[in-house]
């Protein structure tokens, strides 16, 4: 028995887990991707005490800190969360279960989709949602990124060291990047920016090989060998509605000031809550796991 789970292994998720360990608090991280949507950037410049890290090896150091301090770490994925009478049992995809007086839902975010033909059916094949894990893939090739704010730039920018052309095409009137970020663009040549009424269609036999765009003189289509989506997030929450978790109607989970949900033992901190204005940020995340790991700790006093 755990005093505390700690569901989902991104920067919320790793902030919770240093504290619950400075706190001595018992508890386990269960993440089935270590890092969460941290790992697919390829530059961050926002954490304090770096000018410029990569998302991978920020994530490095945030798992050898959490580990040297004596959390136990899990890379597998929660299946189910049920209640009992006064704790609740875990159960995991490889059928493992587990059982804490308290969790914290680090669940973080999963890519928006297109929702057009040719989307799923050139998963692998062309389409991703993760520029740093497969831009060497597209090295002295065209390719596409769909989006118009900083993921979309970041990605865009990342792709430029190694695709041959990098065509970025945004809704028009809705282009939302940092200025510094359209400055390290536009002095690119190898990225072009097009603003379009939005992306039709994916096209290709195996493999991707043309995308379909409406723009003023009507419907385009552009050759690229890949397209890379990103068009933002949005939360996995599935879990946490099984046991009775509320959310907003955009599906993000309701938290008060200590990172408490509607269901008593069950804290939620990161980007998958409202907390934090909604900035989303990597700063919040590990701030609210912090907070939330806080709160665990007040709980668990009192009950002494």
């Amino acid at each position: 028995m755990y005093d505390l789970i700690i569901i989902g292994a991104g920067p919320a998720g790793f902030g919770a887990s240093i504290y619950a360990s400075r706190y001595k608090i018992k508890h386990l991280v269960i993440g089935k991707e270590f890092g969460g949507q941290i790992i697919k950037t390829s530059r961050i410049e926002n954490w304090p005490g770096f000018e410029s890290i990569t998302g991978p090896e920020l994530v490095q150091k945030f798992s050898d800190q959490a580990k040297k301090l004596g959390a136990e770490i899990i890379n597998d994925e929660v299946k189910e969360i049920g209640r009992k009478e006064d704790f609740f049992e875990v159960e995991t995809v490889m059928g493992t279960r587990y059982e804490a007086k308290n969790i914290i839902l680090s669940l973080g975010m999963k890519p928006r989709k297109l929702n057009i033909p040719g989307e799923d059916d050139f998963v692998g094949k062309g389409v991703s949602y993760c520029a740093i894990c497969d831009a060497m893939f597209f090295r002295g090739k065209d390719v596409a990124v769909i989006g118009g704010g900083d993921s979309a730039a970041k990605a865009a920018i990342h792709l430029g060291e190694f695709a041959e052309k990098v065509h970025i095409f945004y809704l028009k009137d809705k282009l939302i990047m940092e200025p510094a970020l359209v400055d390290i663009i536009k002095q690119n040549n190898k990225i072009e920016m097009i603003p379009s009424g939005g992306i039709v269609e994916i096209k290709g036999e195996n493999k991707v090989s043309e995308i379909v765009y409406n723009s003023e003189e009507g419907c385009k289509a552009t050759p690229v060998a890949g397209v890379f989506v990103e068009i933002g997030s949005v939360p996995g929450v599935e879990i946490a509605r099984q046991i009775g978790v509320e959310t907003d109607k955009e599906g993000y989970i309701i938290i008060n000031e200590d990172q408490s949900t509607n269901v008593p033992g069950i804290f939620a901190a990161g980007d998958v809550t409202t907390g934090s204005n909604k900035i989303r940020q990597l700063v919040t995340a590990t701030a609210e796991g912090a907070v939330a790991a806080s709160s665990v700790y007040q709980k668990i006093k009192l009950k002494k």
